[in-house]
């Protein structure tokens, strides 16, 4: 596994915010993509998940996410798609390959890599999700798992 801390450019998304079981995701990153079509965008990176707190220590009907993906173009949010600009910052990053549900064993790595060089996480893990799960089996799933993280 490579561990890399890397620049991330300035981007703007479309997202919703969740609460309650992972198993909503897909629905709710389907509902979003299918409205940025509509919109007729550039869907600009993959699509997202941002997760804001645990399912080892947080009830599942708590449980706070974000989904959504990047885009080029101007819009204003409708119901309850929201748009953001996530600013220029820098993350420490990895590829995991695996199924979705365990992507979370790469985070302690990632928290080691930012410490060993004097980074310190600054926000929630993000999981880019680099291929189709329609298109390819569990086990050749590629997501991209990012904290972003200050210079200590």
């Amino acid at each position: 596994m490579i561990v890399e801390i890397k620049k991330v450019p300035d981007y703007q998304v479309a997202f919703i915010l969740g609460k309650g079981s992972f198993e909503k995701i897909p629905e709710t990153l389907g509902k979003v993509v299918g409205w940025l079509m509509t919109k007729k965008v550039e869907i600009q990176m993959p699509i997202y998940g941002i997760y804001y707190n645990s399912p080892l220590d947080t009830p599942e009907e708590e449980l706070s996410w974000e989904v959504g993906a990047a885009f080029r173009g101007e819009l204003e949010g409708a119901d309850d798609i929201q748009i953001k600009k996530v600013p220029e910052h820098e993350a420490v990053s990895t590829i995991f390959k695996g199924p979705y549900s365990e992507a979370h064993t790469v985070y302690a790595d990632l928290f080691q890599h930012a410490l060993k060089n004097g980074y310190q996480i600054a926000g929630p893990p993000m999981e880019s999700y680099l291929n189709d799960p329609n298109l390819v089996g569990e086990s050749e799933l590629l997501t991209e798992v990012q904290f972003p993280v200050l210079k200590q």
